[in-house]
């Protein structure tokens, strides 16, 4: 039985997967499909979600940008006739979100969001019910299910129910054997390293290690972490090296060679495959996501932290959390 709310998330994943496979989503991905440009805006881990999700549409053939939803409520002056709004939040509270939205409707601009279950935003593609950790999970691995659907929607090759199904049974697959007892908890930070997508995966992997193990953790694409990201790791810390036989140039197994010379230690993660088909890359981050998460929930019972309580003390202010929210003072 699983001990803690975030272990039970993650392995509802499957499950919610294959709900998103089934999702009708032909009104949403008219609107998209009517937009000379989709602008995506989500926080935090949604924010990892909008810049997959920019990647899975412009593999459709879209003019697709991501933005931090602060970065976009406050400082996006680059506003253009035809755009869309996609606005990703599992809560429908984030409060940067909650107003690039409420800005987009009273100006006019279509909208389409993610969000989970219950959330009263008419417009809102619903996935899962809220999480039940502070650590999120399945609302992630949701949002990413249901972009790549939007995404063949509008002429992707990927992204098909089909294929969203197999990304299910690779989840199922990774949460019956994630692979990670290898992964030792360093005395100081972890690194997490990837290529492309994988370096979005990888900023995801460390937040629910920073969230769920209340430890040092960072996630970088290949060449942030050789242009000074590597400069203070020392045998004290570790590194994760993400998919390295998808980086075409070799970078990515080259820096975890590079740390091996430092007396870095290094772990390898490799996506799951089913029946032996490796997934396109960019639906091979979800379950490479669930391996992640698995690997911050082991890292929480190994450090006797509690991953579903994350956000405590004066973090959890709640004058801060609605700062920046639609009607909140300037």
């Amino acid at each position: 039985m699983a001990s803690t709310a975030l272990l039970r998330m993650i392995l509802s994943q499957g499950d919610a997967l294959d709900r998103m496979a089934g999702l009708d989503l032909a009104e949403p991905a008219g609107v998209l499909a009517g937009a000379t440009r989709i602008v995506l805006v989500g926080t935090g881990t949604s924010q990892h979600a909008a810049e997959l999700g920019a990647m899975m549409l412009e593999a459709a053939g879209r003019d697709a940008r991501c933005y931090p939803a602060a970065t976009w409520a406050r400082w996006g002056t680059n506003r253009r006739q035809g755009d869309v709004l996609l606005v990703i939040s599992h809560t429908g509270e984030t409060a940067y979100a909650a107003r690039a939205r409420a800005d987009a409707l009273a100006t006019g601009v279509p909208v389409v969001s993610i969000t989970g279950t219950g959330r009263a935003w008419p417009e809102a593609i619903e996935t899962v019910p809220l999480d039940e950790s502070h650590t999120y999970t399945v609302s992630y691995t949701a949002a990413l299910a249901v972009l790549a659907r939007l995404a063949h929607e509008l002429g992707s090759t990927d992204g098909s129910p089909g294929q969203i199904a197999q990304v299910a049974a690779s989840v199922r697959q990774v949460c019956a054997d994630p692979a990670i007892s290898g992964v030792a908890v360093p005395a100081r930070s972890l690194a997490i390293v990837g290529g492309g997508p994988w370096g979005i995966t990888a900023r995801e992997g460390a937040l629910k290690i920073r969230e769920g193990a209340r430890m040092l953790a960072e996630g970088f694409d290949t060449d942030r972490l050789l242009h000074g990201g590597a400069v203070p790791l020392t045998a004290a810390d570790g590194l994760v090296v993400l998919e390295p036989a998808a980086d075409p140039d070799g970078l990515t197994a080259a820096l975890g060679s590079a740390a091996e010379a430092e007396r870095v230690p290094v772990a390898a993660g490799v996506a799951a495959a089913v029946d032996s088909v490796p997934l396109p890359p960019l639906l091979a981050q979800i379950p490479m996501t669930a391996r992640l998460q698995l690997l911050a929930e082991r890292f929480a019972r190994l450090r006797r932290q509690d991953p579903d309580v994350a956000i405590t003390g004066a973090w959890d202010g709640p004058e801060l959390w609605q700062m920046g929210a639609p009607g909140a003072a300037p």
